[in-house]
């Protein structure tokens, strides 16, 4: 059987030993990892040197260069009236609204009456008193007149008098020279020579007095009628202010209160609104609001427009942190705006060429701006710094950076002030 059947010795033959590849293999990686270790030692070196790790897409990286800083405040802002005066009672009384709300007025319009029966009675009784003092000083002056005239006649009296008792003197003095009368008689006329020159004398000096006397009460009697009618001219001025009038030329605004309501004095009525003078109002941050002066240049655009504009006034008080500030229109005033409207707004504050400065983020604000993190080979580095002049695009450096310099200018937060930290890409 053996015979018959073959085996595979034929088939079989023997083949040589293949050379081991084992060593080739592990001698490649080692050399593959030594090339890895020896490029990536810096990083590696750097990685463990770091105090923390942060992806460099949650970065925002700006480069320090040279460039014109400009700093400006922008804002939104809104159509305002430069005039818009608020018209009060003028009295107590009834308001009969003659306007109203909307309504174009002219300057000295009528927008309003008040009924003030307190007022015009007391108007009246005034003017009577006037009356009854004009009569008092004509009859002050009727008297004066006669008083004058009664004294001026005693006074000549006494005058005449005393040429008669000089005359007499005259004859009893020739008399008694010839003989014919007495020394007595002679001294007598004598005596009543003087006695008429005393009479003169009170008689010219009661006539003075009397005259200043009646000259003061005449002048006081007219003091108080000129007092009177200073009275009535004012109360004459407050009636007549009854009807409320529009001080500018605009439309009326705001309605305070409803027609045939009864107000005390000084109550708020209505508001005008001057719409030849308008101006755009602002509210701007405190810290800028500092260096905001009248007259300072700006820019106010809407409707697909620009106008120049300057700065007209700056509020003193500081409400919510903000301050508002006015523009008023440099050029001639648009005539399309209205009240209310929204404009944008830009200040120029300043403008200098060639400062050394770095796009602005969050890293101003964070530690007061007295450090930054500066990308260098793949790690962010605090530096210290010392910032200038900041406007809403750059901020300047005086320094502690260099041009050149990658700055991390957002994002740095999350460094939670390390002094070295790996930028993972």
């Amino acid at each position: 059987m053996n015979s018959r059947f073959r085996d595979t010795s034929e088939q079989d033959r023997p083949l040589a030993p293949r050379a081991s590849r084992w060593p080739l293999l592990l001698g490649g990686g080692v050399a593959v990892v030594a090339a890895v270790l020896l490029l990536a030692g810096g990083r590696i070196r750097q990685a463990l040197s770091a105090e923390a790790a942060v992806s460099a897409a949650r970065l925002g990286i700006a480069t320090v260069d040279v460039a014109p800083l400009t700093r400006d405040v922008a804002g939104e802002g809104r159509v305002v009236a430069a005039q818009s005066p608020t018209l009060f009672a003028p009295g107590a009384g009834t308001v009969t609204l003659v306007a109203r709300a909307g309504d174009p007025v002219k300057q000295g319009q009528v927008l309003a009456r008040v009924d003030s029966p307190e007022l015009t009675n007391r108007l009246a009784q005034e003017r009577s008193n006037v009356d009854a003092l004009r009569a008092d000083l004509a009859r002050a002056e009727v008297e004066a007149r006669q008083q004058v005239a009664a004294l001026q006649s005693a006074y000549e009296n006494a005058r005449i008098d005393q040429q008669t008792a000089q005359n007499d003197l005259a004859r009893q003095t020739q008399a008694f020279e010839a003989g014919a009368t007495a020394r007595m008689q002679v001294e007598r006329a004598q005596d009543a020579l003087a006695k008429a020159k005393l009479a003169l004398e009170q008689a010219q000096s009661l006539r003075g007095l009397k005259n200043d006397s009646l000259k003061l009460d005449v002048q006081a009697k007219q003091s108080a009628l000129a007092r009177q009618q200073l009275l009535v001219a004012d109360l004459e001025r407050q009636v007549g202010e009854l009807q409320v009038r529009s001080p500018v030329d605009g439309q009326v605004g705001q309605l305070f209160i409803a027609d045939r309501t009864n107000v005390a004095r000084d109550a708020k009525l209505l508001s005008v609104i001057d719409l030849s003078a308008l101006e755009v109002q602002m509210q701007v941050a405190e810290s800028f609001a500092r260096e905001l002066q009248p007259g300072m240049p700006g820019e106010i655009s809407g409707n697909g427009q620009r106008w120049a504009g300057q700065v007209s006034s700056v509020s003193p008080e500081v409400v919510n942190g903000e301050v508002s500030a006015r523009l008023r229109f440099a050029g001639a005033q648009p005539e399309q705006l209205r009240q209310n409207q929204r404009l944008s707004v830009r200040v120029l504050l300043d403008r200098r060429d060639k400062v050394l400065g770095v796009a602005r983020g969050s890293f101003v604000d964070e530690g007061g701006g007295s450090y930054a993190y500066v990308v260098r080979g793949g790690q962010a580095e605090k530096v210290a710094v010392k910032l200038g002049a900041r406007s809403l695009e750059r901020v300047e450096v005086l320094s502690g950076l260099s041009v050149g310099d990658r700055v991390v200018i957002s994002g740095a937060d999350n460094f939670k002030g390390a002094a070295s930290v790996l930028i993972a890409d």
